[in-house]
C-alpha cells in the first residue's frame, strides 16, 4: 500500500513542488492545506502516514499545529519544514513528536531520504 501524506505550507509554490516531489517518488498526497486549521481537519479526514507541517503558517505556528496534530492525529509522523534560521523552532518540535525536518530550499533527495526514513522507520 501506498504511504498517504499531506502537505501542509501556506506556500502553493512550496506545495506544488513537494506533491510533484512525492508522488513521481510512489507517494500518494491525499491534501495540501495552506494553514493551520485545514491542517487538522485535512488529517482527521484523510488519515495520513506522514505530514509535512511548514514551521510559519498564516493563522499559527507550526508547534501549535503540531501539538494539535498529536491529539487529532496521534498516529501521524510529522516532518517540519524551516527556513533556514529556524533551529529553535525545530527542535522544539522535535521535543514536542516531529520526527525530523527539512530546511528549505530543499533538494529532492533529501526531501525523500528524510520521508522514507521517517516512513521507514515504523515497526508495524
Amino acid at each position: 500500500m501506498n504511504k498517504r501524506i499531506l502537505i501542509v505550507d501556506d506556500s502553493f509554490y512550496m506545495r506544488t513542488m513537494l506533491k510533484n516531489m512525492l508522488t513521481d517518488a510512489g507517494y500518494e498526497v491525499v491534501g495540501e492545506a495552506a494553514n493551520g486549521q485545514q491542517a487538522l481537519e485535512m488529517a482527521v479526514a484523510t488519515k495520513p502516514d506522514l505530514i509535512t507541517l511548514d514551521v510559519i503558517l498564516p493563522d499559527n505556528t507550526g508547534l501549535d499545529v503540531l501539538r494539535g496534530l498529536r491529539k487529532e492525529a496521534p498516529d501521524a509522523k510529522v516532518v517540519m519544514c524551516s527556513a533556514v534560521g529556524q533551529e529553535v523552532i525545530v527542535n522544539e518540535a522535535i521535543e514536542n513528536g516531529a520526527l525530523a525536518y527539512i530546511v528549505k530550499p530543499f533538494s529532492e533527495e533529501r526531501v525523500l531520504e528524510i520521508v522514507g526514513s521517517a516512513l521507514g522507520g515504523d515497526a508495524a
